[in-house]
């Protein structure tokens, strides 16, 4: 039975003389972020928190916004965001915003900081990272896990080797300083170099203190495909013996010969739920992912980093290997279904942007493998791609798992204008819960859905006053028409903002208004429940 909304009284009641308040939306169906039913009131706001949820009564306010025939919801939550650099440009972050997010979450592998070093007068925290981009002005909410490569970078650099009880101990020391700092916990990536040169012992290192600052794990985990149930019981055995919370990163089972696995992956996952361990994961609402082509191209030719990289791979004698190893994950990842969309520079973005690499082969009259390897040398970069790998009849069911939220994995664009591809997720990941799998599809109610948006990834990143509709909590809100909330970004034209999100107010300030931008940059650094001084 659903548990019904219990609206908040704290600071205000009923029958009493009519509060004032600095904001209030009303009018409206407020859905609380707990997954209760959605009931008609009014949320009140002084300064930066709610102070008021319930039945509509007689108010005093600065600012009122009608949210007639429109919900009432908490701000939504992107679990993985590459926005960072984007929002340094563009703090608006229209591409989430239009779509009712108001805190994103970085942290995949590699983190905003540390980087640099003393020594060459470039250094940087991973607080101080944060800070800059608060500094220059965000509409949104910012948090962020701690990178475990960025750790390994900055102690053992790109060797692919195991870390020297030297270096451990400097992980540690950077990871104690991170979370004093703010961090949310470690983030790991495992099919990506140098991320996947560190072994399991090394990951629980880094997590066990982590959680002695109430941090958590979270990992794009070691495979996603074939041996995505080893990858599945290795975040298991991290969260284990470093008594963590560990979530997945966007939880998938990868290329079509590997789809009938996810159903074990689920029944393992509640298993270790059921014996109570805290395994959550998030997803984004595509068939395809997005990455380099480092998605094909095995790790071990990548060690030292990108000059080494890019030089092993022009000698004849590791090509040969290197092809094999290539040919090997085409027979799972047919290069029909590898779209490119990023590139380095202008005249190879003129040429094979759009194009597949089975067309781009055929183009250079090469072997896809050998086209692959070229491509990459010649742009001198991964080569930003997308991959058409999983199941429509599996996303229907991760949809409804209670413990999945959502993330895009993407950045976040406010500027459409300039040419461009990426994923269309990037401008449709969270409307599409709302839209086109809750409202259309009738997959989960509305009220699950937006506790999938809201309440529960503010639960799983240990945030107590973020994610929910109640007193006291921190005035992130989101007003939307569920009747025509939708996404319009495709494969073919990914730059199209979301529709149906009216108000976006993040922290008692709009930074969204009918549904335009106010300029408003009231974002702040969310720091984990470990950092000596908490936001």
């Amino acid at each position: 039975m659903k548990q019904l909304l219990l609206f908040s009284f704290t600071l205000f009641c009923v029958g009493c003389s009519s509060p004032t308040f600095d904001l209030v939306v009303h009018n409206g169906i407020i859905y609380d972020g707990t997954g209760s039913p959605g009931q008609a009131g009014m949320v009140g706001v002084v300064d930066k928190a709610i102070a008021y949820v319930g039945p509509e009564t007689a108010f005093n306010a600065t600012t009122v916004i009608d949210a007639k025939g429109k919900a009432i919801s908490p701000g939504f939550i992107n679990m993985l965001s590459w926005g960072y650099n984007a929002l340094l440009e563009d703090g608006r972050g229209l591409s989430d915003l239009k779509q009712g997010v108001t805190l994103e979450v970085f942290g995949e592998g590699t983190s905003p900081g540390p980087r640099g070093s003393e020594a060459n007068g470039d250094a940087i925290s991973f607080g101080g990272a944060m800070q800059k981009l608060i500094d220059k002005g965000v509409a949104l909410n910012v948090a962020s896990y701690l990178g475990a490569a960025t750790v390994r970078i900055q102690a053992v650099g790109y060797d692919n080797r195991p870390a020297t009880a030297e270096e451990k101990k400097q992980m540690e020391q950077i990871v104690a300083q991170a979370m004093e700092e703010g961090a949310l916990g470690i983030g790991s990536s495992l099919i990506y170099a140098p991320g996947d040169y560190a072994n399991t012992e090394e990951l629980i290192l880094l997590s066990k203190v982590a959680a002695q600052y109430n941090g958590r794990y979270i990992s794009h985990m070691r495979s996603e495909g074939e041996k995505v149930l080893e990858a599945l019981e290795e975040l298991i055995t991290i969260a284990e013996e470093a008594q963590v919370p560990a979530e997945i990163y966007h939880l998938k089972a990868s290329r079509k010969s590997n789809w009938h696995l996810l159903d074990s992956v689920i029944q393992r996952v509640e298993a270790a739920r059921a014996k109570g361990l805290k395994i959550t994961a998030d997803m984004y609402t595509y068939n395809a992912s997005s990455t380099g082509l480092t998605g094909v191209i095995p790790t071990w030719v990548q060690e030292g980093g990108h000059r080494a990289w890019m030089q092993r791979m022009r000698s004849p004698k590791v090509r040969q290997r290197l092809f094999k190893d290539i040919r090997k994950e085409l027979s799972q990842q047919p290069p029909e279904g590898i779209l490119m969309v990023g590139f380095k520079y202008d005249s190879m973005d003129a040429i094979y942007r759009g194009k597949t690499i089975a067309e781009a082969a055929k183009m250079r009259r090469q072997k896809p493998e050998e086209a692959i390897v070229d491509l990459v040398l010649e742009d001198d970069s991964r080569i930003q791609c997308i991959y058409f790998s999983m199941s429509e009849e599996n996303i229907q069911k991760k949809i409804q798992l209670p413990w999945m939220s959502f993330c895009s994995d993407a950045g976040a664009y406010s500027d459409i204008t300039k040419d461009f591809r990426t994923h269309p997720r990037a401008f449709g990941s969270f409307i599409r819960v709302l839209g086109k799998f809750s409202r259309d599809e009738q997959l989960l109610p509305l009220e699950e859905a937006i506790r999938k948006l809201s309440g529960l990834p503010a639960t799983n990143l240990g945030l107590n006053n973020r994610g929910f509709l109640k007193s006291g909590y921190a005035a992130d809100i989101v007003v939307f028409d569920p009747d025509t909330v939708q996404d319009h970004a495709t494969f073919d034209a990914p730059l199209q903002y979301a529709t149906g999100v009216d108000t976006v107010i993040v922290n008692g300030v709009p930074v969204l208004k009918d549904g335009e931008p106010t300029g408003a940059t009231p974002g702040e650094f969310i720091k984990g429940s470990g950092a000596k001084t908490l936001q």
